[in-house]
C-alpha cells in the first residue's frame, strides 16, 4: 500500500477535518467521497498508521467481538470466511477501503489534534495539532470538525494501583501496552481481568504457555459464538457479494436485537441458558456458578464472545482456568489471595480494562470559552448543544459499533448537502428546551464506564435530545428523518471576497 501523507504535505483550510484514521473516521472519509464528491476534506491521526483499535493493540488473539457482517461498513461487504475476525483481517479490510475511495492522499498521520477553537466572525474552527517527529505545533482551519477519536485514551489503558507490585520479580504487562515480539513460551501466567480482553488473551496465551490463569474479582457472561457463519458463506455462495453482505447484514442484526431484547425482558431465562451452555463445554462437576455466573443480569453489561469456544476449549483441556477471589498483594512468585491461595506466576497480563477519553481529550473552545463536554446535551447522539459546526460518533454498546457510524455520516452528509442547496454556513445545536431532563450519556454499570461518565455529553429525556442505543430508531431519526429540527439552527454569514489563504501557519 503507497504511503500516507506525511509532514512534508502540510496542511491547509479543508471544509470538513475527520479526526482519527479509525474505523469511524476511514468511515466517514468514504461516506464523503461517495456523497459528496466536490468536498475537500482531510484525515488527521496522532498515530503513525491507520486503524485506531485494530493497529493499537497487539496483545495475543486480538480480534473482533461481534461478526463483520455488522462491524464492517454497509457499502462494503465483508467477504472473509471469519464472521469473528483477528485484527489483521479487520486492517486489510480498512486499507482495501482507504484505496477504494482514494483517501490515502488525504490522511496525513503523525498528526495529533490538541484543541480546537470556533470563530463565529469567520464561521470556522482554527485546529492546533503536534506534528510528530519535528514536534512542531501548526494551525489549520476547517469549516467543519468531525471527531472520530473513539471513546477510550490512548495513552494507556486503567492499571489499578495493587500492592506489592514492585515486589513482582517477572514482566507485568497491560495489553493497552504490549511489547513486541514478547515470548511467553513454557512460561505460567496471571491475567488479572473478567471482560472481552481477559477472555480473548487467556486461550491464545494458553496455546504456548505452561498454563494460563485468568483470575477474576467477579464473573462474567461469556458466551460461545461460531467464528464463521454458516449462513453468511452459504448465501456468498449463492448469491452475489454485495446482495448476501446485505442479507446477512440485516439477519445478524435482528439476531443481535433479539437476544439483547431477550436478555432484557426475560433475564433469569437468559442466565438459565447461558449457563446451561456453558455447563456443556465445560468438564463434568465444574463451579459453572462460582466462575461464569454473575450476579447481575445479562446484558447489564456487554456480554463476552468466544469465538468457537476456545476458552472453554483450553479450560477442558486443563490449558487453562479461572480462579475467583480478591488480590491480597502482588509477591516475588505471583499473586496472594485474600482466601490465603497464593497463584504462582512468571508474568502478569493486567486486563483491567479501558480509560475513557471524550474526544481524543482535544480541548474545545467556542470563542475562546472553553467547552466541558459534560456539561453540554448530546444533540441526536452526534453534536454537542452549543457547539457549531462539530460532530463526533459513539457507536454501540449493545450491538456493533459500526452500525451507528454509516448512520451518523450519512446524516452528517445530508447535512452539509442541506447547507450547499440553502447557502449556510453554520448549524448548531441549542437546548433551550425547558421541558428536556437530564441523564448520563449510557446507562452502563460496567467499572470502567462509570469512572468516567462524567466527563462525556449527557443525553436527554426526549427527541432529538435522546440516546436509544437502538439502531432501527437511529435509523429512523438520522437517516429517514428530515435534517431540519426545531433544535438544530442554521445560520448564514456573508463571505468577503477575498477569504484567507489557505497556508499552514507554524506557530511554535
Amino acid at each position: 500500500m503507497g504511503a500516507f501523507a506525511s509532514a512534508e504535505r502540510r496542511l491547509g483550510h479543508v471544509d470538513v477535518l475527520i479526526v482519527g484514521a479509525g474505523i469511524s473516521g476511514i468511515g466517514m472519509g468514504c461516506h464523503l467521497t461517495s456523497k459528496q464528491p466536490g468536498r475537500d476534506f482531510a484525515i488527521v491521526d496522532g498515530r503513525d498508521a491507520i486503524g485506531g483499535t485494530w493497529d493499537l493493540f497487539r496483545y495475543p488473539g486480538i480480534r473482533s467481538d461481534s461478526d463483520l457482517h455488522t462491524f464492517g461498513y454497509e457499502f462494503k461487504p465483508w467477504t472473509s470466511d471469519n464472521a469473528i475476525a483477528d485484527a489483521h483481517e479487520i486492517l486489510d479490510y480498512l486499507r482495501e477501503a482507504v484505496v477504494e475511495h482514494d483517501l490515502e492522499r488525504r490522511i496525513h498521520l503523525g498528526h495529533k489534534v490538541l484543541r480546537a477553537n470556533w470563530s463565529s466572525a469567520d464561521d470556522k474552527w482554527t485546529v492546533t495539532l503536534r506534528r510528530s517527529g519535528d514536534e512542531q505545533l501548526i494551525e489549520v482551519t476547517c469549516n467543519v470538525l468531525f471527531c472520530a477519536s473513539g471513546y477510550y485514551d490512548y495513552t494507556g489503558g486503567f492499571d489499578p494501583v495493587f500492592e506489592g507490585r514492585e515486589d513482582f520479580s517477572g514482566p507485568i504487562i497491560h495489553p493497552q501496552a504490549w511489547p513486541e515480539g514478547f515470548d511467553y513460551t513454557g512460561k505460567r501466567v496471571v491475567v488479572i481481568g473478567s471482560g472481552a480482553t481477559a477472555v480473548t488473551i487467556v486461550p491464545a496465551m494458553a496455546e504456548d504457555a505452561a498454563h494460563v490463569t485468568m483470575l477474576q474479582r467477579s464473573p462474567s457472561y461469556v458466551l460461545a459464538v461460531p467464528r464463521q457463519d454458516p449462513v453468511a458463506n452459504t448465501l456468498r455462495r449463492l448469491l452475489p457479494d454485495s446482495l448476501a453482505y446485505r442479507i446477512t447484514r440485516r439477519l445478524n442484526l435482528a439476531r443481535q436485537r433479539g437476544i439483547y431484547l431477550g436478555c432484557k425482558r426475560y433475564p433469569k431465562l437468559a442466565r438459565r441458558l447461558i449457563r446451561a451452555a456453558n455447563r456443556r463445554l465445560l468438564p463434568d462437576g465444574y463451579a459453572v456458578d462460582t466462575h461464569f455466573n454473575p450476579d447481575y443480569n445479562p446484558w447489564d453489561q456487554r456480554l463476552c464472545m468466544v469465538p468457537d469456544a476456545d476458552m472453554f476449549k483450553a479450560i477442558s483441556a486443563g490449558r487453562a482456568s479461572v480462579v475467583t477471589d480478591r488480590i491480597s498483594r502482588f509477591t516475588s512468585e505471583g499473586i496472594l489471595l485474600e482466601s490465603g491461595a497464593h497463584l504462582e506466576a512468571d508474568v502478569i497480563v493486567t486486563a483491567t480494562g479501558l480509560r475513557l477519553l471524550p474526544f481524543g481529550g482535544i480541548e474545545v473552545s467556542v470563542d475562546g470559552q472553553p467547552v466541558d463536554p459534560g456539561d453540554r446535551l448530546a444533540f441526536k447522539g452526534m453534536m454537542l448543544s452549543g457547539v457549531p459546526n462539530f460532530a463526533f460518533i459513539f457507536g454501540y454498546t449493545n450491538t456493533s459499533w459500526t452500525m451507528k457510524v454509516d448512520l451518523v455520516c450519512d446524516h452528517l452528509c445530508r447535512i452539509l448537502e442541506h447547507m450547499d442547496r440553502r447557502g449556510h454556513t453554520s448549524f448548531m445545536p441549542v437546548d433551550d428546551d425547558p421541558t428536556v431532563t437530564r441523564k448520563p450519556m449510557l446507562d452502563f454499570p460496567a467499572g470502567y464506564v462509570q469512572r468516567a461518565i462524567h466527563l462525556f455529553p449527557q443525553r436527554g429525556s426526549h427527541d432529538p435530545w435522546t440516546i436509544d442505543q437502538h439502531f432501527g430508531r437511529d435509523k429512523a431519526l438520522l437517516r429517514e428523518g428530515p435534517v431540519e429540527d426545531p433544535a438544530l439552527r442554521f445560520a448564514t454569514r456573508r463571505l468577503d471576497a477575498h477569504e484567507p489563504s489557505a497556508a499552514e501557519r507554524v506557530i511554535a
